[in-house]
C-alpha cells in the first residue's frame, strides 16, 4: 500500500468535543443526530453528532482531568445545538427538569450560541453545575495531517434526560433525528443520508449494545485509543487505515463516504 503525501507543515488540529446523546427506543439504542447546514465548510449536509470546538471558557470550567474541558464543551454544544442541558442545580443529584429548562433556554440559549454570554456566566446566574460525571469518554479522533482544516476531537456518550426535548437549532443544523445506529448506516448506504468516516465507525461501535445502560457500562471499562485515519492506495483502490487497537473491527476499511474524512 502507498500512503498519501504528508505536508511539511500540517495545520494544527483544533480541540473539539462531540456528544452521542442516547436513549432507549423500541428497536434498541437510539442516538440523537443533526444534519449540518449545507453552507458550513466542514461536513456541510452530513448527518453528525452534536459538537464543536473547545472554547477557553470551557477549559476554565474544567477540573483536574484534562478531558473535563472537552466535557464542558460537549455540554455547551449540546445545549446550543439541541436545547438539551446536561446540568444540575448546585448540590442536587438530579439533572434539571424540562420545566426548569424552559426558562433557562429562553433566556440563555441564543446568547450562549452567539458567543454573547459564556456558559460559565449562565451556570453561575442559574446556580447550576455541569454534569461532567455523565459524560463518558468514548473515542478520540484526529483529522489527518494532509487536511487543511483539522480537529482533535474527543467523543463522549451521555444518557439523554428523559423529559428534555432535543431539537436542532436551525442555524448550524437544519434537521435532527433520533435514530438507531443500524438505521443511520442503512440510510447512508442507500444514499438517503451522508456520513463521514468517523461518524460511520462510531455508529458501528455504538450498535454493539442494545441499551443505554449497556453502552455506558462497557464504555467506562474500555480503553480509548487515538485514531488519525490514513488514506492509502491498495490494489483494490483507496482505503482508510486506523489502529486495530482502537476496536473498530479492523484496521483497513473501504472508502464508502465522500468526502471520507
Amino acid at each position: 500500500m502507498s500512503e498519501t503525501k504528508r505536508p511539511a507543515d500540517p495545520v494544527p488540529a483544533r480541540p473539539a468535543a462531540t456528544v452521542l446523546l442516547l436513549r432507549d427506543g423500541a428497536e434498541g439504542i437510539e442516538v440523537f443526530m443533526v444534519v449540518r447546514h449545507r453552507a458550513i465548510e466542514f461536513a456541510g449536509g452530513a448527518l453528525v453528532f452534536p459538537g464543536g470546538r473547545v472554547e477557553a471558557d470551557d477549559q476554565a470550567l474544567g477540573g483536574a482531568d484534562p478531558l473535563d474541558g472537552f466535557r464542558i464543551a460537549g455540554i455547551r454544544e449540546t445545549f446550543e445545538e439541541c436545547g438539551v442541558l446536561l446540568a444540575r442545580p448546585r448540590g442536587e443529584p438530579d439533572l434539571i427538569s424540562a420545566t426548569q429548562l424552559l426558562g433557562i433556554e429562553a433566556l440563555h440559549r441564543a446568547r450562549v450560541a452567539k458567543g454573547e454570554q459564556p456558559l460559565s456566566a449562565m451556570l453561575a446566574e442559574e446556580r447550576l453545575e455541569p454534569a461532567i460525571d455523565g459524560m463518558v469518554h468514548f473515542a478520540h479522533w484526529v483529522t489527518p495531517l494532509s487536511r487543511s482544516k483539522r480537529f482533535d476531537t474527543q467523543f463522549f456518550l451521555a444518557a439523554a434526560p428523559p423529559d428534555q426535548l432535543a431539537v436542532h437549532d436551525g442555524h448550524e443544523t437544519e434537521d435532527s433525528v433520533w435514530i438507531t445506529p443500524a438505521q443511520a448506516i442503512r440510510e447512508a448506504n442507500a444514499g438517503q443520508r451522508r456520513l463521514v468516516f468517523p461518524t460511520r465507525k462510531n455508529l458501528e461501535k455504538l450498535g454493539r449494545w442494545a441499551t443505554v445502560a449497556e453502552a455506558l457500562a462497557a464504555t467506562r471499562q474500555a480503553r480509548v485509543v487515538t485514531v488519525m485515519p490514513e488514506m492509502v492506495q491498495a490494489e483494490q483502490g483507496w482505503r482508510l487505515t486506523i489502529p486495530v487497537e482502537a476496536d473498530y473491527g479492523g484496521a483497513v476499511f473501504e472508502v464508502l463516504d465522500a468526502p471520507a474524512i
